[in-house]
């Protein structure tokens, strides 16, 4: 059984990362719309906006939420393959197959996170472009948070799939859910500068404490944050209850989160037929 399962895992992901690798104009389309919202907001809005708080300009700020975007928008549409797999007849056969099905959801989610990992790191060697130091011990730091939130937010693109036929109709769907969740997770802006629904909104958002966490393991790392300055005013950390979230924290609400979106969606893709 367990051979059967760690089997499912293997081959599912193995077809995952042939398939991103073959198609190339994925990683072409998925890289160049965060280089245009880093490059028309970062460098057009830079200089206008100046520092968000003491120590951490507009660019500074930015760029953690970027790469959270590229992760997700990659993890997000990574459940497309099940659609294709679906109306293309293959999902059926891999459902015959002697492979488990809780293994052939996870061999999806972790491709998908791999995938979505390489596009990261893609970013990342564009860093310096944009003077943004990047050393090798921080990229040590992000790379797991970096796989944790392309895994959470792949279980919102699998729930999604789990029920849908058409390709078509699976795009307009994320399109759709895809702009919300990045608006509202504090990418382009600190969300303590937003009004309070949209604050309250955003403690329901995954990809939230994401990029919190991003950012807090980038800003520690560059040792851009004043110490001194109130918690409540820095573009770090999210007030719940009146407790300003830590990077463990985050980490540990998303796996939390992460965790319960693939048991749902496992289960909603044992139910298939």
């Amino acid at each position: 059984m367990a051979k059967e399962f760690f089997r499912s895992i293997y081959v599912v992901t193995y077809r995952e990362i042939l398939r991103f690798i073959r198609e190339r104009s994925r990683l072409i389309s998925a890289f160049l719309m965060p280089i245009m919202f880093l490059v028309v907001f970062g460098a057009g809005f830079n200089r206008l906006i100046g520092e968000i708080s003491p120590g951490v300009d507009f660019i500074q700020f930015m760029f953690p939420g970027i790469l959270a975007m590229t992760v997700v928008m990659g993890s997000l549409f990574s459940a497309l393959s099940i659609v294709w797999d679906r109306e293309f007849g293959f999902l059926k056969e891999l459902l015959i197959a002697p492979l488990s099905r809780t293994g052939i959801i996870l061999g999806k989610a972790l491709g998908g996170a791999l995938t979505s990992s390489i596009r990261g790191l893609i970013l990342l060697g564009f860093a310096p472009v944009i003077g943004i130091n990047i050393t090798p011990a921080l990229i040590l730091k992000l790379i797991p948070m970096i796989l944790l939130l392309s895994i959470t937010l792949s279980g919102v693109g699998f729930v999604i799939a789990a029920r849908m036929r058409s390709q078509q109709g699976f795009q307009g769907i994320m399109n759709f859910v895809f702009f919300p969740i990045i608006f509202l997770s504090g990418v382009f802006f600190p969300l303590t500068s937003t009004p309070n629904i949209i604050q309250t909104l955003s403690k329901f958002n995954p990809m939230t404490y994401g990029v919190d966490a991003l950012r807090q393991i980038f800003f520690n790392d560059l040792n851009v944050i004043d110490k001194n300055i109130d918690k409540n005013i820095q573009p770090i950390g999210i007030e719940i209850f009146g407790h300003i979230t830590t990077v463990w924290e985050n980490i540990t609400i998303l796996a939390v989160i992460g965790i319960i979106l693939m048991m749902i969606a496992t289960w909603m893709f044992s139910k298939q037929e």
